[in-house]
């Protein structure tokens, strides 16, 4: 009597119809799912999906909130007194009480209109230059040194020659600001056009662009990051040659307001004024963060996680 040891025969599903899938294949995938449901695995979920998403728009505002709300409790138990520093309801009171006579607008709309005449004269100076000296090996070895030379300047140190040169009215403050902002966009710009890949020149000039085809499709779209970060440099650099332009021989503008509290010890006043100016920075810092999502819109970053 002979025993098999063959195992049953069960049938199996015919599965070669099936375009592209050879039947070993599908059972080995039906054996690991098999697998995974007898051992209980789960798919693999990073803790950042599985935490509760907050607006991120919410996330940023809770950084000022809470030093807002630091700030009014410091002052109403006295650990800030008024001589120092007024408390957050007493700057909101001055604000409102500034904002209601006209002098804070007033002001603001000087402080505005000599930034962005600074900031237009500096971005085309400094572009330019870096435009002549990136582009050019002879405008480098004219340009650069000279401008490097100057960069080491401390531009407030130039106020009293601007103002025997130009006198005391608004030609020292935006050439005070012009200076300050050509710097940091002549080095970022400069940087960007010497950055950009050597193979994408070689792939232009293989496809019969020209020079002012390379420069136009090549050399300013790879210049064109480091561009917009030296203009975030710059107005930054803006706004702090405004607070060194407006307090000398000003009549006008968010400094003077300053100057005049200051001579009147009104610290309230004072920190209206520098919560104006950081405001206003943010400000402008937001608009080119805009333009860089919409300019930038081919090169893919990584945005945090």
């Amino acid at each position: 009597m002979s025993i098999s040891h063959a195992p049953p025969h069960s049938p199996e599903p015919d599965i070669s119809g099936i375009s592209g899938i050879s039947k070993t294949e599908s059972l080995e995938a039906a054996r690991a799912d098999a697998i995974d449901l007898d051992l209980g695995l789960q798919p693999v979920v990073p803790a950042s999906a599985r935490s509760l998403r907050i607006p991120r728009s919410l996330r940023r505002t809770a950084g000022p909130i809470l030093l807002l709300a630091l700030w009014q409790l410091l002052g109403a138990t006295g650990v800030l007194t008024p001589d120092v520093l007024a408390g957050a309801g007493r700057i909101a009171h001055v604000g409102w009480d500034l904002i209601s006579d006209g002098s804070l607008p007033s002001a603001m709309g000087t402080s505005l209109r000599r930034v962005a005449l600074g900031l237009l004269f500096g971005t085309l100076t400094g572009t330019g230059l870096a435009l002549v000296s990136g582009l050019f090996r002879i405008g480098e070895d004219v340009v650069d040194a000279p401008v490097q030379m100057l960069r080491t300047v401390p531009f407030v140190g130039l106020i009293p020659l601007f103002i025997i040169w130009f006198g005391i009215g608004e030609a020292p403050k935006i050439a005070i600001i012009t200076l300050g902002v050509t710097f940091p966009l002549y080095l970022n710009v400069f940087a960007g056009i010497r950055g950009v890949d050597p193979q994408l020149i070689e792939a232009g000039e293989s496809s019969g662009l020209s020079r002012w085809g390379l420069v136009r499709h090549v050399v300013l779209p790879g210049a064109l990051p480091g561009a917009l970060t030296g203009l975030r440099y710059s107005l930054g650099i803006a706004w702090l040659a405004l607070v060194f332009a407006e307090q000398v021989n000003a009549d006008s503008g968010i400094g003077f307001l300053m100057v005049q509290a200051r001579d009147f010890l009104q610290t309230d006043v004072i920190v209206v004024c520098l919560i104006v100016y950081a405001f206003l920075g943010l400000l402008a810092d937001f608009v080119v963060r805009s333009l860089e999502k919409v300019l930038l819109q081919w090169r893919p970053t990584f945005t945090g996680r």
